[in-house]
């Protein structure tokens, strides 16, 4: 087989791709066997009807198409690796001549990974938050606690703010009521703001069971993102009666004796959360401050197959939830050119990030061992409400083991970059991040980009 490639710009080639017909024998044998197992012809059993009958009877055609349609994944493969290709994405494949007996040609595109030079990534220095854990904080902490265990009791007064009241809802649009526009007994918390806009003040003031009606914009059903009417019912009004705050309360809500011993262990797991901040905020910033050190083309099909993807799944959830696309970009307070702007810099970032990454993997020389593997793939299991061993069942039957292999060493090249890099908190103190260290790819989730690029170029 000889092969040939042409450069058609710094991201993308042709393979030109010549095969000697002897080297297909083994694809026509086996086209041969799968076609004599697929006819009837009389005289002969399933399976064994000769070649040579199998040309008499359907032609040769059919033969050389179910051969080159098998052959042709390994021999663009073959010729890849023939000529050390880093290829992104799936190639654009052209059968240019094919004479029987005498050789098979094609044509493959395909977009490569760029070429370029690491910029310096050691050394590097950012700043991240304070981590310091006040007494508002704790105390913020404590105040939803004692909310968790306090009770609803029913009040006859005026609706005020932080109250919990049930109501009936009927949205309708000039004059009709929409059909999956009406709720009953709904239970809400005055001031929450988790419903529809403008709730709150209109029911503000108001006692059991007086009518209210106020316009605002559906959030959800098949109207989403439109002005309605809303016509809102009070039933029942209630406020909610919280604990003491003191070492009864303590002894309700956990596991500890006191107050004081409350207040500690808060203050202990918001430090440790705010250290987990840090730590993700310097992730991102090393990653950003090598980023912005270099700029390289990007592979223009692999972007378009990204965008197209993540185009795909959003239309899925928006179908799900029975909205339109109109509907969304209200609801997202954006239009459609501002979405699409926000998406293609989305791609286009994380796939920036991924081709850095990747190459200092390779300088690093970064590999990844089964352990690492396993972790990873529990933690993604974890996050896709699959058991790590249906999770990893559907890793394995679509082909997605190297792109899991690919995250774990791109978490373990940015953990390189953090390693080597000086942490200061905004007071300019030295941060020390390396407790947060897992061993296993980094300790702070999976590399920026991931989330949003993987799909078209592994």
């Amino acid at each position: 087989m000889k092969s040939a490639v042409e450069n058609l710009d710094p991201t993308r080639v042709r393979l030109t791709v010549e095969v000697p017909f002897n080297e297909l024998k083994p694809s026509l044998d086996a086209a041969y066997k799968k076609i004599a197992e697929q006819v009837n012809v009389p005289g002969f059993r399933k399976g064994k009807v000769p070649p040579r009958v199998i040309d008499q009877r359907f032609g040769r055609g059919p033969v050389l198409e179910e051969a080159i349609n098998s052959a042709l994944p390994d021999l663009y493969g073959k010729a890849v690796s023939d000529a050390k290709l880093e290829v992104v994405g799936r190639p654009e494949v052209e059968v240019t001549d094919l004479t029987d007996g005498e050789a098979l040609k094609f044509t493959a595109e395909v977009d490569v990974r760029p070429e370029f030079d690491l910029p310096e990534y050691k050394g590097l220095e950012v700043e991240v938050d304070d981590a310091e854990v006040g007494d508002e904080q704790i105390d913020e902490q404590l105040d939803g606690l004692r909310k968790r265990f306090g009770s609803l009791v029913g009040v006859e007064r005026a609706i005020e703010d932080g109250d919990f009241v049930s109501l009936d809802l009927v949205a309708s649009i000039d004059g009709e009521v929409l059909e999956d526009g009406t709720a009953t007994g709904v239970s809400y918390e005055v001031g929450s703001g988790n419903m529809v806009d403008g709730l709150d003040e209109a029911i503000l003031g108001k006692n059991a069971n007086d009518e209210v009606d106020f316009r605002s914009t559906l959030v959800g059903g098949s109207r989403a993102g439109d002005e309605a009417d809303i016509k809102v019912t009070v039933g029942s009004v209630k406020t909610r009666e919280l604990p003491e705050l003191d070492d009864d309360f303590a002894q309700l809500a956990s596991e500890f004796d006191t107050l004081d011993e409350l207040r500690g262990s808060i203050a202990e797991r918001l430090a440790k959360s705010k250290k987990f901040e840090q730590g993700a905020q310097a992730r991102d910033k090393v990653l950003e401050a090598v980023l912005e050190q270099i700029d390289f083309p990007l592979p223009a099909k692999a972007v378009e197959a990204e965008i197209a993807w993540r185009n795909e799944q959003l239309d899925q959830q928006i179908e799900a939830a029975g909205m339109t696309r109109e509907g969304f970009f209200k609801l997202q307070e954006q239009t459609a050119e501002e979405f699409a702007a926000d998406l293609d810099k989305q791609v286009r970032d994380g796939m920036k990030a991924q081709f850095v990454l990747d190459r200092l993997a390779d300088a690093e020389e970064l590999s990844v061992n089964q352990g690492e593997l396993t972790n990873h793939l529990i933690r993604r299991a974890s996050g896709s409400g699959m058991s790590p061993d249906q999770f990893a069942q559907s890793v394995v039957s679509s082909g997605q083991i190297p792109a899991l292999v690919g995250e774990v060493r791109r978490g373990k090249a940015l953990q390189s970059i953090l390693d080597n890099a000086v942490v200061k908190d905004a007071s300019g103190n030295v941060v020390d991040l390396s407790e947060l260290a897992d061993g296993e790819a980094d300790a702070f989730g999976r590399a920026p980009g991931d989330e949003h690029y993987g799909h078209a170029h592994e």
